[in-house]
Parts: C-alpha cells; sequence; structure tokens
C-alpha cells in the first residue's frame, strides 16, 4: 500500500505497525505549543514537521546574536510575532569586564526586519546590544503603525532623538522598555511626542537610565491619554509633581522611581498614589518618609528597595506592613533580622533579589549583614519561593541544607559570599551545596560565586551529579583543580550556557570539559590559568558550527578605580561561521570548517 503523505505509518522495533501522527492534526495542534523546547524536539522529527513549526511559531529568542544570522532568520522563521535577541555577554554588564567595542550590533538585524517578509511582526526585545538612532528611525518609519513592544534592555549607542522617531510614528506601543540603559539625551521632547501620538500604552520604562529632561506634564498626558496604562518606572521626578498623574493614572498597578523632598514640611496629601497600586519601588525614602507606603501597602505585591534609604529597622517595619507580598527587591542592609521578619510576615513571598550595599568593602553596619541566620529563617518560613539571589557574609552547609529541605519550588538559585569577611564558620560547602541541589530539583538556574576553598573538586562533581535540570550556570572561585571541573562535567545533561570566573582551571581542563557536557551551546570564562600551550590546548574543543574567542589581559579604569581584567575566553555554537566584525581587542581562534547544517539549527537559537 502506497503511504500518503498526510497519513504515514512505521514499524517499531517489536515489528508491529504504529500509525504517526497526521500532518492535518499537527497543524491544527502546533499552534497551542508554546514551549521552545518542545517546539525544537517537534521541528527535528522531519522536514514537514520543520516546516510547519516555521509557519506556526510566534516567537523566538537568539540568546546570543552571532550564534545565526539575520538572513538564517527570515528564511526559517518570517512569520515571526516576537523576536528577542541578546548581544553582550552577561558579563560586560558587570565591572566592564568585556571591551565596549566588543560587538552586538542591532543595524543587521534591523535592516532585515524592516523587509516585506516579516509583516506579523509585533514584538522587539534587544538586550545588551548596541542601536543606533538610525536604527531607530528605521524600524519606526518601517514598523510603527505594527509595533506593539519595544524593549531596549541594557543597550547603549542611541540617544533622546532616536526615541523621538518611536513617540512619532510607533503609535499602537503598548510596551516602551529602556531600563538600565546608556541614553544620551539631548532633550525630553520624544517624551512629549510619545503623549501626543499614543492612546494605547500599558508599560512606559525608563527606570535606571540618566534621563532627566522630563516634563512631568508630558506624563499627566499619556495618564489621561492612555486610559490602559498599568505600570510606568520611572527616574527622579518629584512626587508632589506627579499628583496630576496619579490622579490621571487611575488603573495603575506599578510605580518606580520618583524622589520625595523633604516629607515632614512639604504638603503631601492623605492619600497619592491610585488605589489600584500594587508594585511600587520610591527612589532615596528614607525611614521617616515610609509613611506615604503606609495606607497601600497591605496590598502591595511587589516591592522595590534597591535605592532606598532604608537600614534595618526601616526595611523590618516596612516589610511587617506587607503580608501580601510576592517579590521583594533590597540592598543586604535589610539583614538576617529582615530576613527573620521577611519569613514571618510574607509567606506568599516567591521572589526574592538581595544585592550588595554601596560599601563593596565593609559593612554598613553591625545589623546590615546576610548570613546562613537569614537563609535558614528564610528557608523555614517562605515555602513558596521560586527564585532567590543574594549576596552573603557568611555561609554554612546547615544553611543549604535548610534550603533543600524546605525551598521546593526554587528554580533559580544565586549565591555570592562577600570577601570583606573573614570569619566565614563552615567551608567548604560541599555537603551543603549536595544537600541543596538533591531537594531542589526544579532547579534550571544555578550561581554560586564562592571563595577558594568553599568548594572542593568533591563539591564540584557534586555541582555536576545533582544538576540534573539545570540550564544556566555561574561558577566563581570553585573547585581546586582541572579533576574537579572534568568531574563536574561528566554531569549537567541539560547544561546549555556556563560562565565561570576567578577559577583555577587551565585551558586544556576547559576544553576537555567542555567536550564532555553535552548539551552546552555557550561558555564565558574569565580568569582562567593560563599556560604557555593555551590557545593550542583550546583547540581541543574546535568543531563544526564551534566558535572561539579571546579576549587577553588588561587594565580597565571604573569608579573604584583601575584594576587588572584578566583574560577571557568565550565559545559558542553559530550557524554561520565565525563573525566578520571583531574589533582589535577579542582574538578568534581558528574554528574547523563549517559545513552545511542537517537542520536549521533551531536548538541553537533558543536558550
Amino acid at each position: 500500500m502506497e503511504e500518503s503523505n498526510n497519513h504515514r505509518s512505521r514499524v517499531n522495533y517489536h515489528g508491529s505497525s504504529v500509525v504517526a501522527m497526521p500532518d492535518v492534526v499537527l497543524e491544527c495542534v502546533l499552534p497551542y505549543v508554546d514551549d521552545p523546547r518542545d517546539r525544537g524536539a517537534i521541528s527535528l522529527v522531519s522536514r514537514r514537521w520543520c516546516e510547519l513549526d516555521a509557519l506556526t511559531r510566534k516567537h523566538v529568542t537568539i540568546a546570543m546574536c552571532y550564534t545565526a544570522s539575520p538572513e538564517r532568520l527570515r528564511r526559517r522563521f518570517s512569520h515571526l510575532e516576537s523576536l528577542k535577541l541578546k548581544g553582550k555577554p552577561r558579563a560586560a554588564m558587570f565591572y566592564n569586564l568585556i571591551p565596549d567595542d566588543w560587538g552586538g550590533f542591532v543595524t543587521p538585524w534591523v535592516a532585515e526586519l524592516v523587509g516585506p517578509d516579516f509583516t506579523n511582526l509585533k514584538s522587539l526585545h534587544f538586550r545588551r546590544m548596541i542601536v543606533r538612532d538610525s536604527d531607530l528611525e528605521l524600524l519606526a518609519k518601517a514598523k510603527g503603525k505594527a509595533l506593539h513592544a519595544l524593549k531596549l534592555d541594557k543597550c547603549s549607542g542611541f540617544s533622546t532623538d532616536g526615541l523621538l522617531h518611536v513617540g512619532r510614528f510607533c503609535r499602537q506601543l503598548r510596551t516602551l522598555f529602556l531600563e538600565d540603559s546608556s541614553i544620551i539625551e539631548n532633550d525630553g521632547d520624544w517624551l512629549h511626542e510619545l503623549a501626543m501620538n499614543n492612546t494605547v500604552l500599558e508599560n512606559l520604562n525608563f527606570y535606571a537610565t540618566d534621563l532627566n529632561e522630563i516634563r512631568f506634564e508630558d506624563l499627566e498626558l499619556i495618564a489621561r491619554n492612555c486610559r490602559s496604562l498599568v505600570s510606568v518606572k520611572i527616574t527622579d521626578c518629584e512626587i508632589l509633581d506627579l499628583l496630576g498623574f496619579f490622579r490621571a493614572a487611575t488603573g495603575l498597578e506599578e510605580f518606580c522611581g520618583g524622589v520625595i523632598s523633604d516629607y515632614q514640611s512639604s504638603n503631601y496629601p492623605n492619600s497619592i498614589f491610585p488605589q489600584t497600586l500594587c508594585r511600587v519601588g520610591i527612589n532615596y525614602v528614607r525611614k521617616d518618609e515610609m509613611p506615604i507606603l503606609f495606607p497601600f501597602a497591605s496590598l502591595l505585591k511587589k516591592l522595590d528597595l534597591l535605592y532606598a534609604m532604608l537600614d534595618t529597622e526601616g526595611h523590618c517595619l516596612l516589610i511587617q506592613k506587607c503580608p501580601n507580598l510576592e517579590v521583594l527587591e533590597a540592598r543586604n542592609v535589610i539583614g538576617d533580622r529582615g530576613l527573620e521578619v521577611l519569613a514571618c510576615s510574607c509567606k506568599r513571598l516567591k521572589r526574592l533579589r538581595i544585592e550588595r550595599g554601596a560599601d563593596d568593602h565593609g559593612r554598613e553596619d553591625e545589623e546590615g549583614i546576610v548570613s546562613q541566620r537569614g537563609l535558614i529563617a528564610l528557608a523555614q518560613g517562605c515555602l513558596e519561593l521560586e527564585y532567590l539571589a543574594v549576596y552573603v557574609s557568611d555561609i554554612t552547609n546547615a544553611a543549604l541544607e535548610y534550603m533543600g529541605t524546605y525551598s521546593k519550588n526554587l528554580n533559580d538559585f544565586r549565591l555570592v559570599l562577600l570577601e570583606h569577611e573573614e570569619r566565614i564558620t563552615d567551608l567548604p560547602l560541599d555537603n551543603g551545596v549536595r544537600a541543596l541541589l538533591t531537594g531542589c530539583t526544579k532547579l534550571e538556574r544555578l550561581a554560586l560565586y564562592l571563595r577558594q576553598g568553599g568548594l572542593t573538586d568533591i563539591g564540584l562533581g557534586y555541582v555536576g551529579q545533582y544538576s540534573e535540570n539545570v540550564r544556566w550556570m555561574l561558577l566563581g572561585s570553585v573547585g581546586e583543580s582541572d579533576e574537579g571541573l572534568l568531574a563536574f562535567a561528566r554531569g549537567c545533561p541539560h547544561l546549555q550556557k556556563l560562565e565561570m570566573r576567578a577559577c583555577c582551571f587551565s585551558e586544556i581542563g576547559i576544553a576537555r570539559a567542555v567536550m564532555q557536557l553535552p548539551s552546552l551551546r555557550y561558555v564565558w570564562v574569565q580568569g582562567y590559568r593560563e599556560t604557555s600551550t593555551g590557545h593550542h590546548d583550546l583547540l581541543t574543543m574546535a568543531r563544526p558550527y564551534w566558535n572561539i574567542e579571546l579576549i587577553p589581559a588588561r587594565q580597565v579604569e571604573n569608579e573604584h578605580g583601575v584594576f587588572d581584567n584578566p583574560a577571557h575566553m568565550l565559545a559558542y555554537y553559530s550557524l554561520d561561521g565565525p563573525r566578520t566584525d571583531f574589533p582589535d581587542t577579542v582574538t578568534p581562534l581558528h574554528p574547523l570548517k563549517l559545513v552545511d547544517a542537517q537542520n536549521n539549527g533551531l536548538p541553537i537559537l533558543e536558550y
């Protein structure tokens, strides 16, 4: 009997006939499959299934802009509605580790996206990329009528002149996200254009930028014109100047930014914020200014205190009034006492991020430190916790064991052990890390930045052995030798992205470990043990589609002074071979000659 294209049968290994899924059924089902991992598996079944995936896929994430070319994206996914594109390595955002001219230009992508093929494109998210004003002008004029969301996330290279085109032509924008981007400010006309031309805006975010030429009248006009406005995150505007904005934004659920000047003597009304507000962060708020938040504190689900001027006691007083809190961001001045209050008062907490304080070399006060005491209380009290990122001054195996015992919903755990505290009581953390990983089986993202002696080769082997579902990992100052790294690499079956800093591993150890990790697509290492044969040793991991880049050691300068920046190694899969825009600060190692891909490289696109 002749096999039909729409109703294929096959024989399994027992010899019996099995009917495969007809293509017509797959065409009906596939639009409801959103998980990129499921999509990736489906696309590898056959050429026809790959074509159906391409026709029905609405969103693609390219986690490193040099893993595929804009042309390849167009050929494969021209029906996209949404694209997320990441550029510079994540380390570029910390302490000037990556040279500014490393790359990550959005220009070739914009040139392709504004073409006639991407007719369904509604959402763009560029992260850690270099964006020019000309890119924004071209994008706004070509796609402005269709674009619903534009996110320039930790980007640089553009000015308010480029944003002026966005405000003028992108009249259907629901989301404009500029948070933490480096923007050259020429004037505030871009916001006025946005206010005059947009009536559907829902999310406006230029938080953590240097945009100061902001007219509060424009914010008020946006609130009046855009009745669906739910989230606004801005820079340091005086709260009293925003009273008209708050009165007009009747559906506002999130507000971050703004400052309070001289709260005691100013004529602040009893109720400033709309009753719908449930996510809030006020910059530089002080203890005597906290009463401005008290009337609606019981309704808060998210609280951002990263830029608050509160001591430990201030954190405790405010947190006690927020029983429904689900997300908290703070600095380590919150202290162990603050975490104990959090554990008692906020049983619904799902995400907690604790950054280091402004003083990089010492404690702000005796209470303002986070240690095992606070983590143990948190584990026992906040059983719904899913995300925890924390800088600690001390840590014990017992604290990690408590996390493994109680934090069963944890899927993202990041721990940094600060260097300034010398009285560490319980190193190495081998047994605690093992207990954490065996208990928290949902973990998909893990960061352990410790210090020498914090994790032995045995502990590093535990990390590999028990990280069954982890897909992203950052390791800092861990292990004792290449043997520990190789023991680690014998596990981690699903690890796709690995970052390492200040470790003792050699080039040959790194190369051999990379070859053992079956799912690895990206590795970045800074501060490894260089040898005289290092470049040759790194070529041990050379293979088709695998690019290797080196950034030599150099001196860099930031607000803390001049310091030595050790050499970097970056390696990643690329379907298009070595990139062509290498700066002088990057040395590519010659990979093996590329051959044509058997499939279109979907597994490389999404992670």
